[in-house]
């Protein structure tokens, strides 16, 4: 293989050769890499869009000759991550033949059936809507991708007559057609009309281009979008002015992010009105440039162009009429300001639907905004999960960047309304929709969880995080927080170091939630300290932090997660981790008792007050939790092995043999009534559960 000498300005990952001769000849092998590589710059493709194939020659299992297989991204992939169990294999000589039963444009959702009949490999995932426009060309290897630079090139007035001064001759170009066989077999009319071409432009939608071996596909792709990208760098250096100029000026970053974290939970109530949303926020100077512009009145109502773009964003943002200096420290009035626009676009997107809709067309989905617009301050985005609404927010800057580019060629263009609507509402998208898996107990909420940096608060995350929320952890210990964080996916976690004794550190702390997931529906605070002295010994230090972590900490805790609250109008949880010690009495325990008993009021108090709001509040009792229990790793231990008189290492045996049932209990077991309290038992507050394995003198009644 040649070296690769060529620079691309425009591309961050690049070919490894070393990573590719590892691979040797299994060209299905160095067609997973080539589409690992363009997925991974989101300027090429987004997650989940695009489309990349090859073609091998294979032992036909039946007839045991050579026969064309096709292995190509399966549908609802994300090339940036696929893997061989993401693709599909299907005979390339079955799927052209289906030519000779397509019946014209009214076929189309049956031939997605017939893709099934030509299957080659028996695990293969379902294939794509766009399995056809690979096969039907001749090519070993082919992209099908969506750089910002060549949707500006297919969103530009004029589109096809730009295709030719930047390409000449060597570019074929295709009107906008929705995704199907016949746009296949349009691929193969403007091949046929125009031999020789490197690719084929797809008018308001993306690219095609190929090569004989995976890596002469990858370059010719690259080459490709940096013609493009040179293009329009060049009309932009001569147009001077991006987006007719700057029209507000941004607030420095650091309001941006008050301001933000301020609204965050505001808006998430209001886009939660049929749905829980999660929330995601962006600031980068790309969406500032726009976001600011004179044109963005004009261009923001448009909606985006490319399929892939307003599938995940809607075909249009909300733009806030609210001034950047707008004080929001009243949420109710702030709250009354925006209301009318969500409603005003809730009515526009329910009239775009009765207007587009067809007797067979799917129910109208959830009609609040996707992406919402803040001159001055950013763009903020709402969808069921964390990783769908940051790909939202992603697929929404490439179309911000699709839009300067068509903007300084010649102008850009949408799609029209009834065209885009037969995007969102097809039959084929909303079978997909209705395979995904369902979600989880806790999806669409957000727990935080203090002392989460390991022991019963890792173990209360991990539980939570596992049945579908997003995890805030906190604790004082950043190293912790940092090795406890890594152990979740993307999109499943954040952290923030807090100290539950200070307050501006608890508000930093849900600065930082808001701000990463748009608001907070479940506090659980497991951070704690104990200490076990007798009375004369116990020190006025003892009683005072043991007093600021669970009382205190408890109490600031509340209050300004009931501000969240109550901007968010969605309820709550609440849960504290108190202990046995609250209700029972015994020696060398009045600090830590007494810290505990109060932990256990207050929770019947917030619930009384909290209850208005839909926040349940209740306390969650541990004991003899020995093993993995951070608090039994010092002084607490001995204290209560001298209290008890026996050894710290005949502690959890001597824990276990005192409970009724004689089990040791375990952070999560902890975690466990966390759940049942957060996710099953949604009609209780003011409760407590003991989890202790039944310690008679622990009964509440």
């Amino acid at each position: 293989m040649e070296n690769t000498t060529k620079t691309f300005k425009y591309v961050d990952y690049l070919w490894n050769e070393e990573k590719a001769a590892s691979f040797g000849d299994n060209q299905v092998e160095l067609f997973l890499y080539r589409s690992n590589i363009l997925g991974a710059d989101l300027r090429i493709t987004n997650y989940g869009g695009g489309n990349t194939s090859c073609k091998t020659i294979e032992k036909d299992p039946l007839t045991n000759e050579d026969v064309e297989v096709m292995w190509v991204k399966g549908s609802g992939g994300d090339i940036g991550t696929l893997t061989r169990s993401g693709i599909a294999g299907l005979y390339t000589g079955r799927l052209r033949d289906l030519k000779n039963v397509y019946q014209g444009l009214h076929d189309e959702d049956r031939m997605v059936g017939l893709f099934n009949h030509c299957i080659y490999d028996l695990d293969s995932k379902a294939p794509s809507i766009d399995t056809p426009l690979h096969g039907l060309l001749p090519f070993a290897h082919i992209d099908h991708l969506h750089p910002d630079a060549l949707i500006a090139v297919a969103a530009a007035k004029d589109s096809e007559k730009v295709t030719k001064e930047i390409w000449g001759d060597t570019m074929g170009w295709v009107p906008w057609q929705k995704p199907g066989f016949d746009l296949g077999l349009q691929l193969e009319k403007c091949l046929a009309d125009n031999p020789g071409i490197r690719g084929i432009v797809l008018g308001s939608h993306g690219l095609f281009t190929w090569g004989d071996t995976s890596y002469e596909c990858y370059m010719n792709s690259l080459e490709v979008i940096e013609m493009a990208s040179e293009f329009i760098e060049k009309k932009l250096k001569e147009q001077g002015e991006v987006f007719g100029g700057q029209k507000v000026e941004s607030l420095p970053q650091e309001e941006r992010l008050e301001k933000a974290a301020q609204l965050m939970p505001l808006l998430r109530g209001l886009c939660s009105s049929e749905n829980r949303m999660i929330g995601h926020f962006s600031d980068t100077d790309v969406v500032m440039q726009y976001i600011n512009s004179n044109d963005l009145e004009r261009l923001a109502p448009m909606g985006t162009s490319c399929p892939d773009h307003f599938l995940r964003t809607k075909i249009q943002p909300l733009v806030l009429t609210l001034d950047k200096n707008e004080d929001l420290s009243d949420a109710e009035a702030v709250k009354a300001k925006l209301e009318p626009a969500f409603e005003a676009y809730r009515q526009e997107y329910v009239d775009y639907y009765n207007t587009c809709k067809k007797d067979n067309s799917p129910a109208i989905r959830d009609a609040n905004p996707v992406i919402i617009i803040y001159p001055g301050v950013g763009m903020f985005s709402f969808a069921k999960n964390k990783q769908t609404t940051r790909v939202a927010s992603e697929f929404y800057i490439n179309a911000i960047n699709v839009m300067r580019g068509a903007e300084a060629i010649t102008s850009y263009t949408s799609l029209p309304r009834q065209e885009a609507f037969d995007i969102e509402y097809w039959l084929l998208e909303e079978a997909k929709l209705q395979r995904m898996p369902k979600e989880k107990p806790l999806s669409r909420k957000v727990a935080l969880v203090t002392g989460a940096g390991g022991g019963i608060g890792k173990a209360i995350a991990d539980k939570l995080a596992a049945e579908g929320a997003n995890v805030v952890l906190t604790d004082i210990n950043e190293d912790a927080l940092i090795e406890a964080n890594g152990t979740y996916a993307r999109d499943v976690s954040t952290y923030a170091l807090c100290d539950v004794t200070n307050t501006d550190s608890i508000a930093s702390a849900y600065k930082k939630a808001t701000l990463e997931f748009g608001g907070v529906d479940m506090i659980v605070h497991s951070a704690g300290l104990a200490i076990s002295k007798p009375l004369t010994d116990t020190t006025d230090k003892d009683w005072n932090i043991l007093q600021s972590i669970l009382v205190k900490g408890q109490f600031d805790l509340a209050k300004q997660f009931a501000v969240i609250v109550r901007k968010q109008g969605l309820g709550g949880d609440y849960i504290a981790i108190a202990s046995k010690n609250g209700l029972v009495a015994g020696p060398n325990n009045v600090a830590y008792g007494t810290a505990k008993a109060a932990q256990q009021h207050m929770v019947r108090l917030l619930a009384a007050e909290l209850a208005k709001d839909k926040v349940r509040v209740n306390t969650v009792n541990p004991d003899g939790v020995i093993v993995g229990s951070k608090i039994w790793e010092g002084a607490w231990a001995e204290g209560r092995a001298k209290a008890n008189g026996i050894t710290v290492e005949e502690l959890p045996a001597f824990y276990a043999k005192r409970n009724l049932l004689n089990e040791i209990i375990t952070p999560d077991d902890i975690a466990n009534g966390v759940f049942s309290l957060v996710g099953i038992l949604d009609k209780s507050t003011g409760n407590i559960i003991n989890v202790d394995g039944g310690m008679a003198n622990a009964f509440v009644r």
